[in-house]
């Protein structure tokens, strides 16, 4: 009797294996009885693109935009006239020499302005003779109509001296 009760189970055996490639062409988005969530949940997560990266420039210059939303309305839409100076990152100029600015971010020559409080942080100015220069930065001297322009040498800076400017707001 043995024998005969494991010749049967060898067949049975031998029986579910031939059915396992059917087994595993099982497609269980065909089937009508899955629950149509887990579908959708699956379809979103592969539909949601990751974002790209935001950097830490974009980042604080958009907290500085809602912060400083009520001063965009009021920026010159004309041509104004500055008395621009050049400033460098030196201690004895900010009294520190870590190279932030007011803004948050690291000063960069060609492209960090000194702007007065009127202006908002992320402000782009086309400035005559020096090109497009952003405010990012702050200082005790600059009111009214007085720029600092960022370069990265005292020479450079004494080389500048003041100059009257024509100036634009781009964005």
């Amino acid at each position: 009797m043995v024998a005969v009760s494991s010749s049967v189970n060898i067949v049975r055996a031998a029986e579910i294996t031939d059915n396992l490639p059917l087994f595993n062409a099982y497609n269980f988005k065909n089937d009508p009885f899955t629950l149509d969530w887990t579908l959708l949940v699956e379809d979103k997560e592969a539909e949601v693109a990751t974002p790209a990266p935001v950097s830490f420039e974009e980042k604080t210059l958009n907290r500085w935009k809602q912060k400083q939303a009520h001063l965009w309305g009021a920026l010159p839409k004309e041509k104004f006239i500055i008395n621009a100076s050049a400033y460098t990152a030196a201690a004895d100029e900010c009294g520190k020499s870590d190279g932030i600015t007011a803004s948050g971010l690291k000063v960069e020559e060609q492209q960090t302005l000194a702007c007065p409080p009127a202006f908002p942080f992320g402000t782009k100015i086309s400035i005559e003779g020096v090109g497009e220069r952003r405010c990012e930065d702050r200082g005790g001297a600059i009111k009214g109509n007085h720029f600092d322009i960022y370069v990265e040498t005292k020479a450079e800076a004494f080389a500048f001296g003041r100059r009257n400017l024509t100036a634009q707001v781009i964005e």
